[in-house]
């Protein structure tokens, strides 16, 4: 991966919780799984699919896929900043403040493990 911010970043969710703060109408601020973004001090994203995968294996291998959902954010919608930071040899995109649902683009369910 490039140095440079993609102009759109991934976001694996609980489906629970992304759906939740559509219905209050209310910006997305869980970090990842079970954390929030207070707790955190930023939401985890990934840059590809390539990413959201190594994700999913190392945090989320004991949560059915079903229970969660892909979003797929415009980083030019977003109103907090985001920084590449270096993480398992890879640098990951990190939102600095809560995601408008506004900005979220498509939303969709993860494949189940091969």
């Amino acid at each position: 991966m490039s140095d440079s911010l993609p102009e759109t970043l991934l976001h694996i969710a609980e489906r629970r919780h992304w759906e939740s703060a559509c219905a209050a109408g209310v910006s997305y601020a869980m970090s990842t799984l079970g954390r929030t973004l207070d707790d955190v001090g930023f939401i985890h994203c990934s840059s590809d699919l390539d990413q959201v995968e190594g994700v999913l294996t190392r945090f989320y291998g004991t949560v059915d896929r079903r229970d969660l959902v892909l979003l797929s954010i415009d980083v030019a919608r977003l109103d907090a900043p985001v920084r590449l930071e270096p993480a398992h040899g890879r640098l990951f995109p990190h939102i600095y403040g809560p995601i408008p649902i506004t900005a979220v683009f498509d939303v969709r369910p993860l494949p189940e493990t091969r």
